[in-house]
């Protein structure tokens, strides 16, 4: 608008329903703007907080194999960074070779493609795997959020699955004909066996050949 008078420049700017705000205050005459200071300070603040996010540090965590590494150890350290990359961390995993096992690199490979298969739900290869000097070789991990939403959905969903899947169980097992009952119902009786009954022993002691002797013996 070229050079204005300060009063004219002011009414210029009430009359729009803004401000007149000055932005070079150094500068002869002094530069000033016509606009919506609150709108102005909210960009302003916003550019500021998107600059500080952008601006902040990246920490980058290093987890050092061995080519022969034991089963045990590989599990530890593998944890760690399953840790790392779900705190937000991306992480340099290190291949140290010694000796003769720098003439066989694809064993190295082979530790990190493994470490990355394990590890694929929380994290992603952003640097795949690659030489660094003689007897290293590196790759490194970055965070996955997608991979680690779609790990916590599947893990919450098992975990609602499985008491459905218990409840289901217990009620099949209730609701199940038992047959043990009928079959013993219908299975047949052994017919009862009657005891032997001893006879009675006679009043008369006197043995039968002996009455028939003196019967005789009188006749």
């Amino acid at each position: 608008m070229g050079i204005k008078p300060l009063p004219e420049a002011l009414t210029f700017a009430r009359e729009l329903d803004l401000d007149l705000v000055e932005v070079a205050d150094k500068a002869n005459p002094p530069v000033c703007r016509v606009m919506d200071y609150g709108k102005y300070k909210y960009e302003t603040a916003q550019k500021a907080k998107e600059s500080r996010r952008k601006s902040t540090n990246v920490v980058i965590k290093e987890m050092k194999y061995r080519p022969k590494i034991g089963g045990g150890d590989f599990e530890t350290k593998t944890k760690k960074v399953e840790k790392f990359l779900s705190e937000g961390h991306k992480v340099k995993v290190t291949i140290m070779f010694r000796g003769r096992e720098v003439a066989h690199p694809e064993l190295g490979k082979k530790i990190l493609d493994r470490v990355a298969d394990e590890v694929e739900h929380t994290g992603r290869v952003e640097v795949y795997p690659k030489l660094d000097g003689p007897r290293n070789m590196i790759m490194v991990l970055a965070p996955d959020k997608k991979a680690q939403a779609d790990a916590k959905k599947k893990a919450e969903a098992e975990a609602e699955g499985a008491p459905a899947a218990e409840a289901e169980a217990e009620g099949s097992s209730t609701t199940e004909p038992t047959t043990d009952g009928a079959e013993a119902a219908a299975a047949p009786q052994p017919e009862a066996t009657p005891a032997a009954v001893e006879p009675e022993p006679s009043e008369d002691l006197t043995p039968p050949a002996e009455v028939d002797a003196e019967a005789a013996a009188e006749a």
